[in-house]
């Protein structure tokens, strides 16, 4: 017995009786996880299952949660994580929700491709629908102009409230018919008319209404595959959305001082001021980095560093030039007895690998490198690093 799909009749329809024909047990039930462990097949359904780039409704059948909707071999599949008893009839309900949200989107999917196709010719040749929201695939590139046209003339439909209406036209019926297809119909057609706009096979569920998708929002477009990819929200999704992006702007424009309008301004100061800023500091650093290896000395034992001024580039350029100015090593460390100390450490001699475990087991470090140059982190204080290197 084939499932009566109540989603088709009535998209509004959240609560439900319906009997259970089968329950069984799902084989990829471990590797799940949703939880999922058994397979249900009803009389009639309200599920939504997943299909034409649309994910599945979610809900509850009796006492047990519906975490997926699949259409296996021709049978709609609910599943379910608790079995129920064949034979029995159970109340489900949808979480209505989850499934409005989708219907706002999709409608407005429709409503953007609609118009996307008769004003620049370009077919919606992928989509998805999920719970991280919309993506649309266009035959054709769009710039941002004339995507803000789409989105602007899809918002002025919405407030006019257009019917949307679903039909069942025969073979010679579809023959007849311009609409939007990604496949090659012949039977069984679903239509979905948003009227004046819109004419697309469609097997999900709608709004009854344009009104009813509320805001749309085009969010982003990248080129793809010889067309672009756009990314959209509609309704209470875009709201949610909308709010994140405000409270954002509010924490920006509050932590620059600056109006909400103008924190985009604001931040492009502050990022030309940080880069100079970051120019001047290589300058001092350089010059810093000059003084320092101009003060180097000759040892015959190991020249000893610490300096917490100079970045890791140029710790390094000290301890390259301080090498050939000793008879040992030449170390650098950056840190403080609390947290402990970075080091780099030179020689000119080689050898370093092997001495490198001496040094860090006597000073409770880590690290390593090549023979000629090591680098790593030590715990002991300052006076026990320089008591042992300078022994």
């Amino acid at each position: 017995m084939q499932t009566e799909k109540l989603y088709d009749k009535d998209a509004y329809l959240r609560r439900f009786t319906a009997t259970v024909l089968s329950c069984e047990p799902l084989p990829d039930a471990k590797k799940r996880k949703d939880g999922a462990a058994y397979g249900v097949i009803l009389n009639r359904t309200a599920f939504f299952p997943e299909g034409g780039g649309q994910t599945a409704d979610t809900g509850n059948l009796g006492n047990a949660v519906v975490s997926d909707v699949q259409e296996i071999n021709g049978e709609i599949v609910h599943m379910i994580d608790v079995p129920l008893p064949v034979g029995e009839e159970m109340t489900a309900e949808l979480n209505w929700e989850e499934r409005f949200r989708k219907m706002q989107n999709h409608t407005g999917e429709h409503l953007i491709s609609g118009i996307v196709h008769s004003q620049f010719g370009f077919d919606n040749v992928g989509f998805h629908l999920g719970m991280d929201g919309v993506t649309v695939d266009f035959s054709g590139v769009l710039q941002e102009s004339e995507l803000e046209f789409v989105e602007y003339i899809a918002n002025r439909v919405v407030g006019l409230n257009v019917p949307v209406t679903v039909s069942y036209p025969t073979p010679e019926e579809c023959k007849a018919m311009e609409y939007r297809s990604k496949l090659d119909l012949t039977e069984n057609v679903r239509i979905v008319t948003i009227e004046g706009w819109d004419v697309c096979a469609c097997c999900a569920p709608h709004v009854s209404a344009t009104g009813a998708v509320g805001g749309i929002k085009i969010l982003s477009c990248e080129n793809w595959k010889g067309g672009v990819r756009i990314r959209m929200l509609c309704g209470l999704d875009a709201r949610d959305d909308y709010q994140k992006r405000l409270m954002n702007t509010v924490r920006i424009s509050n932590l620059l001082s600056c109006k909400q309008l103008e924190a985009a301004e604001a931040v492009e100061r502050l990022m030309k001021q940080s880069q100079a800023e970051r120019e001047e500091t290589a300058k001092l650093r350089r010059a810093l980095l000059d003084s320092k290896i101009a003060a180097l000395t000759e040892t015959d034992g190991n020249l000893v560093i610490f300096d917490d001024l100079l970045d890791n580039n140029s710790l390094r350029n000290l301890v390259n030039s301080g090498v050939p100015l000793c008879g040992g090593v030449c170390a650098a460390f950056q840190g403080n007895d609390s947290d402990g100390y970075r080091y780099i450490i030179g020689s000119k001699s080689g050898g370093l690998r092997a001495w490198a475990k001496e040094f860090n087991a006597a000073l409770s470090g880590r690290g390593g490198g090549s023979e000629e140059m090591i680098q790593g982190t030590v715990t002991a204080s300052a006076a026990a690093i320089r008591a042992y290197l300078e022994k």
